[in-house]
């Protein structure tokens, strides 16, 4: 009968044992190498990081090589663990009495501190020091924090604390206090794909750089996560790995193939980037996949339209450089900005929708015909260059229309009198459209509104007032002009409702002059231009004078302009 060989997964074949082991670390290697060699050991360490970046092997190669005895039995603390004392491999095998690793998330409440607090009296029975490594120490509760902190605050000699978390910010100031603290970072793409390598010969795997990469790249910096995704891979391949099986094992798009779909949107071809779209959600790519896809292409466009030699580096697949650098020749910071907006938001629209791939269909429809739309800053630029200076426009830009306003302005009926100069701060009142003015100016908005709105002026004259009220004005506005006038200038006004026809109200004059003041304003070619620009637009808000408040001016804003249905 044959015997069966025990499997190890590659995450504990592979755990590093020695400092020299741990890849993308330097700086937790180097300070407590210096320390050890130094002797000068903390009291209690702290490591944070990611999920799988080396936070638990950290500390138990921290045990080893404050513990190590070396071959001889006769060795002292090192930087470099012989990994073949009892120390050491009992340390390495989980076994060693003074070496205790505890779980937080499932001894979360004081009492287990308290175990901890009883033991940490005595001294190690067989090592240098004792160890207590306690994972995810943020799970601890409150209570169990006070119990740790007496414990740090007083610790015994010949013990010692190494803490793992991934959530620093949830260990208590006080405990973060009296630890050594290493922020272990997320491994580089390129180290783990060259980590990798090395153990695919080792394990006599044949597997292509580029599905090195792809693996590298999912790991998103977890070396454990990697070594998870490598082990899947050579389950589904027999022994060799090609890209095209590791993204179908991942439910990824073919990069070749998302560059064009990224090419088509751009270019507006909407058909083609749906029909490209469809292919790979057919071979099993993932939408939320696709559009993080597009997202990195985007931004890497980005950082090759701002570093070119970007582009050059040879450690980037060539479907990046090539295709990179020749979109991003093609495409400008505004429009790649504009996409990448685009996509942000698709993030959240396909998460909650209750179909991704309709969803991710919507998204990409939007953002093919957003690529026709021109920038704004393209559409002024093209606008200056298509109208032509006139001496209309330099009088509008120049602020000198007000001359013009008056040719157009429509001429006045009713007759006017004299100017009335009041005895209160020289007040002067020629017309209905002073005593509007004049009210709004005391605070009176309602009686200026309905002044301008309701009223006729038939005759004015000083102290005199002849007008025409509209069947909507207010029954009290005469007995409101009497009062005011008075109050405000200082003297009796006699207020006379005339059947004559009088002038227009003050509100219908103004319309009047607005609709041959935009006649006059659409005849400049810079107006002209913008709404040719925009088909079926219209100018929409009044333009006030400097008379009524305001400044004469050309304003493009969204607000002025009016899609009609």
């Amino acid at each position: 009968m044959t015997e069966t060989v025990k499997y190890r997964v590659l995450a504990r074949k592979y755990r590093p044992s020695t400092f020299s082991d741990l890849i993308g670390q330097e700086a937790l290697v180097r300070t407590l190498s210096n320390a050890i060699n130094s002797g000068r050991i903390a009291q209690s360490y702290i490591l944070t990081g990611i999920r799988g970046v080396g936070k638990t092997t950290s500390a138990r190669i921290i045990a080893k090589a404050l513990n190590c005895t070396g071959v001889d039995g006769k060795g002292s603390m090192t930087t470099n663990p012989c990994g073949v004392c009892e120390n050491c491999r009992a340390i390495s095998e989980d076994r060693h009495v003074d070496v205790q690793e505890i779980d937080a998330a499932s001894n979360t409440q004081v009492d287990n501190i308290r175990e901890i607090i009883q033991s940490a009296r005595y001294n190690p029975v067989s090592a240098r020091f004792k160890i207590y490594i306690i994972d995810e120490v943020h799970m601890l509760s409150k209570s169990a924090f006070n119990a740790l902190l007496k414990l740090l605050e007083e610790p015994p000699e010949r013990v010692k604390f190494i803490f793992a978390t991934t959530e620093i910010r949830k260990v208590p100031l006080t405990i973060l206090s009296r630890c050594q603290r290493f922020d272990l970072r997320r491994v580089s793409s390129l180290e783990i794909a060259n980590f990798f390598k090395k153990i695919s010969e080792k394990e006599e795997i044949e597997i292509s750089d580029e599905a090195l990469q792809i693996i590298a790249k999912s790991a998103d910096g977890s070396v454990r996560d990697g070594l998870s995704l490598l082990d899947q891979a050579i389950a589904h391949s027999g022994g060799k790995i090609d890209s095209n099986m590791v993204r179908s094992m991942l439910g990824l798009a073919d990069r070749s193939v998302l560059f064009s779909l990224f090419e088509s949107l751009m270019e507006g071809d909407t058909l083609s980037a749906l029909k490209l779209f469809n292919e790979q959600h057919l071979s099993g790519a993932d939408p939320l996949s696709i559009l993080n896809d597009l997202l990195d292409i985007v931004h890497w466009l980005t950082k090759i339209k701002i570093s070119p030699i970007l582009a050059d580096d040879i450690s980037v697949p060539e479907i990046e450089r090539i295709k990179g650098k020749e979109l991003s020749d093609k495409l400008s910071l505004p429009i790649l900005n504009r996409v990448w907006q685009l996509l942000l938001k698709g993030v959240g629209e396909i998460k909650i929708s209750p179909s991704p791939f309709q969803a991710m269909e919507m998204l990409l429809i939007r953002i093919s015909y957003a690529s026709e739309v021109p920038l704004p800053i393209d559409l002024v630029k093209e606008i200056k260059k298509k109208s032509l200076t006139s001496d209309l426009r330099n009088e509008i830009l120049n602020k000198n229309i007000d001359n013009k306003v008056k040719e157009v302005s429509l001429p006045i009926k009713g007759e006017v009198g004299s100017s009335s100069v009041s005895k209160k701060e020289g007040i002067k009142i020629s017309t209905l459209s002073d005593i509007s003015a004049l009210a709004k100016s005391k605070g009176e908005m309602m009686l200026g509104f309905n002044i301008e709105s309701f009223l006729h002026q038939v005759k004015i004259s000083p102290g005199y007032l002849e007008i025409r009220p509209d069947t909507d004005a207010p029954r009290d506005i005469v007995s409101k002009l009497k009062h005011y006038l008075k109050e405000w200038t200082g003297e009796e006004w006699e207020v006379i409702i005339s059947s004559e026809e009088g002038e227009e109200t003050l509100r219908h004059q103004k319309e009047e002059r607005d609709a041959h003041l935009k006649d006059f304003l659409v005849q400049d070619p810079l107006v002209e231009s913008i709404l040719n620009t925009f088909p079926g637009s219209i100018m929409k808000e009044a333009i006030p004078t400097k008379e009524e408040g305001g400044e004469i001016e050309l304003s493009t804003s969204n607000n002025d302009l009016k899609e009609e249905e």
